[in-house]
Order: structure tokens, then C-alpha cells, then sequence
């Protein structure tokens, strides 16, 4: 990883999995096959291990301490870990998984040192307390292998940030470490190459693939004045960059922080586990406590008893139960983060399953925030690009909102914008501009009061109708006469009618909330199929508008990016905040879109709807199979002869938790 990102795992590295705080893969491993070096040995030596499979082990002097040494050795080597975390468990008043596999094994480890001194008579169980510890070990190594592989996901593109950048200055152009790029530098990057920091798009066009941070597979176009991400990559274009944010203040890592404290906060299902896990806990000591009165009143030997009971603890290890959902949870929040979905609260994401209602704010949400011209009514014999042309020519050099809509939807449709001479303001009435040697005139109503302009029929309708919608109508004319009408607002995403409909085919009704008023909501509601409009809303209104539908027991999120946006996001079920919007906005979200597409809104259904179907299964398998496994290996079907050893309970318990493992990988499999 490229030292100018902070790493947000450095401080907690397996913080969101509590029984291996501190640990990691390698060190299971480690101790995993070292382990097993020593128990093969005690296995070969084993009397249990001879007789099952008819050999003889060779006999020198001090070889009936092989078992015993290599057993102890494997107890203080690999069980360590365990009885650390039991003494953790048990100094927090909660025993779990650790002090259960704690309990296995210091049974079986005291037993077998009474056997082998001769206390009393009966078979060691060296070769089960070496097995079990190097087959938990396993299972650990390959628990921790899954957290650590979701964790680092994200963390991968961190890798795609360059080790140096090209900087330019006075002098000329220089490579320099990555890490020593500040903000206000200029920096070349070259067609595909990696951008080294978050910037501002100063000189060059190009489109930049932000698939790994947004999850959307076509390039981005960017021009000057656009924002570029660090560690994505610049197509064939070449651009100059002026830097504005580095090493932590970058938006990916921002990302990953915001990844690694979703990934170690914990939901609803998360503390159902926790619960079940203690409960399970409860019920594996009481069901070894009533093992082992059983078989000693029904005269069982003390070494079958002991037995009975190792194995009792080992199956019953809430191993499964613990892995469940916190894996669940690691995988769902990476995924979510690489399709351009932020979780700032686990409980957030957990509760979009049940979403009933979405609320969006109108401006900058489901619209631009900036004026377009939404539609173009042409007089005969005219043509809509040449007006257009035209109309963005005299606007050209005016500073007004909807002048500057006009011209940015020319640039937008590709459109080359004419320069213009003799631009004047016409006061209070509009702008006057020669384009292409004719002078033209453009303006509302007041203009062509003003200058008696003839107006066609089919343009008068069309302004009309413009002016019903809430929308401005700007004439274009020239020598007195109306060659086209423009019809200007705040422009709609196209994004938002597919997200709208998305979220209609999920069942949930779409709601809108703006400031703007009833004609112009009307106008966007229709446009988009909206069910619910709240017009005329005051800022601080707006969280009652929330309250309002929350009363009619609705489950509501509320969709916005502005500061007077927060209130609502925090009273919401759930709060989704638009990343290009305000700090605040993002701050008092529950799930932040890096993105400003409303499409993303149905993909956090989507995955909360998979991650709960997920974590359900997970936790019916992990604590179920216990219904059978534990009166398995108390000894229930003694009678058919058919009993367990603790290692093949330490294998079974490895088994469910592999499945669970497992079945939480197929979740990467959901396609957003």
C-alpha cells in the first residue's frame, strides 16, 4: 500500500471480529503447521491409532512419552491462543466460542496427564487434544483468511495509486514521489495513467474510469473544471491536474475509513448472533455437565466419559455462529463500497430491505441544481441545433443562471458556440448580440412587449405551456420576428426516471420534497411517475414531512445533498446522502452514494435484501446443526456404535463453518 493513504485497519486490524482481536491469518497458520509437524508423530504413536489400523509403532527407550511430550508441546503452542481468548471472554463476563474450545482442551489436557502419571486407569487422550488444536487452528486460519480477504478488498485500490507523478512547474516538468505532492501542485497524467491524488481538471479532455470506486463500468468524461479521483484511471486523453487533496484528505480514503468503521460497527443481526453465541455457550457447559453425570450413573468408564464431554464442547463451539455474520458484514460493505455505496451505519443498510417509501429532494437530487433548456419550439424553416447555436452565441458573454443553462446545453450537445460581438444588456428586458454578421434579440415577455415582435402561434403555445410547467420561456428573434422559444429550468437527471421506476418495480412508492412551487413539482412529478409531492416546503419543514409519513407507518428514506437536508436525512429511517453534497448532508446519512445518481438508491435495496437473506441463513445453519450435533456427540447413539472422537467433532464443527463461510462468499456473486 502506497504510503501517502492511511490505512484504516492499522489501529484495529480485526476490530469487527472481537474473539481474534490482534491475531491474523499468518500467525494461524503458522502455529497451523507447526502444529501439525508435532501431531503427526503423537498420531503414529497413538495405541487407539495402532489398533484401528493394525500396525506397530517402533519401541525404544522413552517412545511412550512421544505421545505426551509432542501432546503438551501442541497444548502450549497451538491451544494458547485459545486459552487467551477465553481468559479475554471470561474477563468480560462473556463466554463464548474461545472458552468453550478452552474447556475441551484443558479437559483432555489434565485427564491425559492423570493417565500418564498412573492416577488412574484408563487411555490418554493425547492424539484427540493434538488433533483438535491443529484441526481448530485450521478452521481459524481459514475464518480469518475469509474476514481479512473482504477487509483488504478495498484496500486493493489503494494499490492503483502510482508510486510517482509528473509535476509541472515554471522550470519545466519533474517526476516526483507521490507522497510529497501538495495542494496547488500541477501535475501531468498521461493517457493510462494513474491519477495521484484528488484534483481539479485545469487543461486537456479525457475520460477517466472510475469503475473501482463507483462501480460504473463506462469512463467518465472530464474537461476543465471537472473533479478527478485519486487512483483512477485517465484514458486517452492528457490532462493537467491541480491537486486539492492528499494522502488522508483523498476521497479514497475517505472511502476505506468509512468501510472500516462500517465493517467493525455492529447490526441488529449482529447482536442477535452475540446473543445466540452466549446462549449456545450456556447450553454446550450445561449439556457436558449432564454428560458427564449420565454416563458415570450408568457405570461408563471415566476415560468414555471424558470423551463424551471434550466432544460435547467441541461441537457445540458457537464457531460458526460467531463467523456468520461478521463475514456477512465484511463482504456486504465492500461490495456496496466498489458499486459507489457507502455504509456509515451497519443498521442503516440492514433496514433498506424494509423500505416502503423513498424520499428524494428535488433539486440536485433528481434534478441538476442548474438550468437547461428542457425544451426548443422553432418557427418554419428553422432548425433546432442551428437556434440553439445561435442562442448560445448571444448568451455567450452574459453571467446569468439561465444565459449560462443555455450555453452549457449547447457545449453538452456537442454543439460549437459562435463568438458574438456587440453583446449589451437590454435593461430589464434581456440581451442583444451579432452572431455570424445579424443582430438578434433574446428575452421573455418584456421583450417582445417591447419591440411589438410577431410571434408564431406554434411558439406562443409552446411559451404558454412552458409558463404552466413553472419553466422560463426565453424568445429568440430577429428583425422584430420570434425565430424559436427556449424553454429553461432546472434540468432532470436522466438517471432519475430509471431510479424511479426501479423503485416502483420493488414496491416502494417514490416521494418528493422541494422548496419550488406546486406548478413546477407537479411538472417533475409527472415527467417522472412521483407518487407523493410536498411543494412549498420550508427548510425546516422538511423533517415533518418525514414524521408526516412515518406516522402513517410508512418505513421512510430520505434522499438529499444540501445542509437544509440534513434534519430530514436524520429523522428518516434511513438517511441516504448524495457525496457531492455538503459535508453535513454526508455527515447525518446512514449510507453515503459516492456518486450523485439516483439509480444507486434501488442498488441498496438490492444488497440489503441480499445481505439479510444472507445473514439469515447463515445463522439458522450455524446454531441448527447444533440440534443434532450435540446429543450426536454426548453419546446418544452409543447403542448403534455409532460414537464421535473430539477431532471428528472438531471436524465437524470446522465443516459448518466452512459452509457459512462459504455461503457468505456467494454474496459476491450479486450483481448491483
Amino acid at each position: 500500500m502506497k504510503t501517502n493513504v492511511a490505512d484504516p485497519h492499522a489501529d484495529h486490524a480485526h476490530g469487527s471480529h472481537d474473539k481474534h482481536e490482534g491475531h491474523s491469518p499468518k500467525m494461524f497458520r503458522d502455529k497451523f503447521w507447526l502444529s501439525l509437524v508435532m501431531t503427526l508423530p503423537v498420531l503414529f504413536w497413538s495405541a487407539h491409532i495402532q489398533a484401528l489400523l493394525g500396525y506397530q509403532a517402533p519401541e525404544f527407550a522413552g517412545s511412550r512419552w512421544v505421545a505426551a511430550l509432542l501432546g503438551t508441546a501442541v497444548f502450549l503452542y497451538g491451544g494458547l491462543v485459545f486459552l487467551k481468548g477465553a481468559s479475554r471472554e471470561l474477563k468480560e463476563r462473556l463466554p463464548g466460542m474461545m472458552t468453550l474450545i478452552s474447556l475441551a482442551i484443558s479437559v483432555a489436557f489434565l485427564f491425559s496427564w492423570v493417565v500418564q502419571l498412573g492416577i488412574i486407569e484408563a487411555e490418554a487422550l493425547w492424539w484427540e487434544l493434538a488433533s483438535l488444536v491443529t484441526i481448530m487452528l485450521l478452521g481459524h486460519w481459514i475464518e480469518m483468511r475469509s474476514i481479512s480477504q473482504a477487509q483488504g478488498a478495498l484496500q486493493e485500490l489503494a494499490k492503483l495509486l502510482p508510486d510517482t507523478a509528473t509535476r509541472v512547474t515554471d522550470d519545466g516538468e519533474q517526476t516526483v514521489p507521490v507522497g510529497e505532492l501538495v495542494a496547488g501542485d500541477i501535475v501531468l497524467v498521461r493517457p493510462g495513467e494513474s491519477i495521484p491524488a484528488d484534483g481539479i481538471v485545469r487543461k486537456g479532455e479525457s475520460a477517466v474510469n472510475e469503475a473501482m470506486l463507483t462501480g460504473e463500468s463506462r469512463p467518465a468524461k472530464k474537461r476543465e473544471g471537472d473533479e478527478v479521483i485519486a487512483a483512477t484511471i485517465n484514458g486517452e486523453g492528457s490532462l493537467r491536474v491541480e491537486i486539492v487533496a492528499t494522502g488522508e484528505q483523498t476521497k479514497l480514503s475517505g472511502i476505506m475509513r468509512l468501510v472500516a468503521d462500517a465493517q467493525e460497527s455492529k447490526s441488529r443481526a449482529q447482536h442477535l448472533a452475540d446473543r445466540a453465541a452466549r446462549i449456545l455457550t450456556a447450553v454446550a457447559i450445561g449439556s457436558a455437565a449432564v454428560t458427564l453425570v449420565v454416563w458415570l450413573t450408568v457405570g461408563e468408564s471415566i476415560d468414555f466419559t471424558v470423551i463424551r464431554v471434550v466432544t460435547v464442547l467441541v461441537i457445540a463451539c458457537p464457531h460458526a455462529l460467531g463467523l456468520a455474520v461478521p463475514l456477512v458484514v465484511a463482504i456486504s460493505t465492500t461490495l456496496g463500497a466498489q458499486n459507489g455505496l457507502l455504509v456509515r451505519d451497519r443498521r442503516g443498510l440492514e433496514e433498506a430491505r424494509n423500505l416502503d417509501t423513498v424520499i428524494f429532494d428535488k433539486t440536485g437530487t433528481l434534478t441538476l441544481g442548474e438550468f437547461r433548456v428542457v425544451d426548443t419550439s422553432v418557427a418554419e424553416g428553422q432548425a433546432e441545433p442551428d437556434v440553439l447555436r445561435i442562442a448560445a452565441g448571444v448568451e455567450s458573454e452574459s453571467e446569468h443562471s439561465i444565459a449560462r443553462g443555455i450555453v452549457t446545453t449547447a457545449e453538452e450537445r456537442d454543439i460549437e458556440v459562435p463568438s458574438a460581438d456587440g453583446f449589451r444588456a437590454i435593461t430589464g428586458r434581456g440581451v442583444a448580440a451579432s452572431v455570424d454578421g445579424a443582430e438578434y434579440h433574446m428575452g421573455g415577455p418584456a421583450l417582445l412587449e417591447a419591440e411589438g415582435a410577431w410571434v408564431p402561434d406554434t411558439l406562443r403555445n409552446a411559451a404558454e405551456a412552458a409558463a404552466s410547467r413553472g419553466q422560463a420561456a426565453i424568445y429568440l428573434l430577429r428583425d422584430g420576428k420570434a425565430l424559436a422559444v427556449f424553454a429553461v429550468a432546472d434540468a432532470i437527471r436522466e438517471e432519475s426516471r430509471e431510479a424511479v421506476s426501479a423503485l416502483h418495480e420493488r414496491g416502494i412508492e417514490v416521494a418528493m420534497l422541494t422548496g419550488d412551487a406546486q406548478a413546477v413539482a407537479d411538472a417533475v412529478a409527472s415527467e417522472l411517475g412521483i407518487d407523493t409531492v410536498f411543494a412549498q416546503v420550508l427548510p425546516e419543514d422538511k423533517a415533518s414531512k418525514v414524521q408526516e409519513l412515518q406516522r402513517q407507518g410508512k418505513k421512510v428514506a430520505m434522499v438529499g445533498d444540501g445542509v437544509n437536508d440534513a434534519p430530514a436525512l436524520a429523522t428518516a429511517d434511513i438517511g441516504i446522502a448524495i457525496g457531492a453534497g455538503t459535508d453535513v448532508a454526508v455527515e447525518a446519512g446512514h449510507i453515503v452514494l459516492v456518486r450523485s445518481d439516483p439509480r444507486d438508491i434501488p442498488k441498496i435495496v438490492a444488497l440489503s435484501r441480499a445481505t439479510y437473506r444472507k445473514m439469515l441463513q447463515n445463522l439458522w445453519w450455524a446454531a441448527g446443526y447444533n440440534i443434532v450435533a450435540i446429543p450426536l456427540a454426548a453419546g446418544a447413539l452409543a447403542a448403534w456404535g455409532i460414537l464421535l472422537t473430539p477431532a471428528a467433532g472438531a471436524v465437524l464443527m470446522s465443516a459448518s463453518t466452512v459452509v457459512v463461510a462459504i455461503n457468505a462468499q456467494l454474496l459476491k456473486r450479486l450483481r448491483l
